[in-house]
């Protein structure tokens, strides 16, 4: 059986360790990951991951991709991929993909998905948000792109920040339904 494929999209928002923790997520489930970072998204990874958190995002994923490739497999409906998670997303992203702006790789991808009928998973990264913000959100969702603001999941009880970023990872990828879910789930008190 072929595994599964995703795109993952990095753009230049704060959070670029959301990134490394989708990538990994997406390789132990035996998934096969197409990367397209931004250069933007560079520059993020750098001043919050580290200096080599470039090539270590590289050296997880299957393919990667330059985002001025707008031929790359992952530009075209007919190379068949899961769907796609833009970890972080910036606003900049987020209107390009909500305008139909195919102006790189990234945006372009993402449009794929929308095309296609594929999941493509947004972790939006701003606030506050203006109401150019919620205005493209709106349109995405309405073209059938998931809205996922990495926002903390506290009744979990995470003991520190690697916690918090590995499970709204994990919710990403599980919207992606490319396997059985594996995110940590509310339990109450009875």
């Amino acid at each position: 059986m072929t595994p599964a494929r995703v795109v993952l999209g990095v753009s230049g928002a704060s959070g670029a360790a959301l990134s490394l923790a989708v990538a990994r997520h997406l390789v132990s489930l035996d998934v096969e990951v197409d990367l397209v970072v931004s250069p933007a998204a560079r520059r993020t990874l750098a001043e919050e991951c580290g200096p080599g958190a470039l090539d270590k995002l590289r050296d997880l994923v299957t393919r990667h991709h330059a985002t001025n490739d707008v031929g790359a497999s992952i530009a075209s409906g007919s190379v068949p991929v899961a769907g796609m998670i833009v970890a972080p997303c910036s606003m900049r992203s987020l209107a390009a993909i909500s305008m139909g702006l195919d102006d790189n790789l990234l945006t372009r991808a993402a449009s794929v998905q929308l095309k296609e009928r594929r999941r493509l998973i947004l972790l939006t990264r701003e606030a506050p948000l203006t109401l150019a913000h919620l205005r493209n959100m709106t349109a995405a969702t309405e073209m059938g792109a998931v809205i996922m603001p990495p926002v903390p999941a506290f009744y979990l009880g995470p003991r520190d920040l690697t916690d918090i970023v590995d499970q709204i990872a994990a919710r990403a990828v599980d919207c992606l339904n490319v396997h059985p879910p594996t995110a940590k789930r509310w339990h109450p008190s009875e």
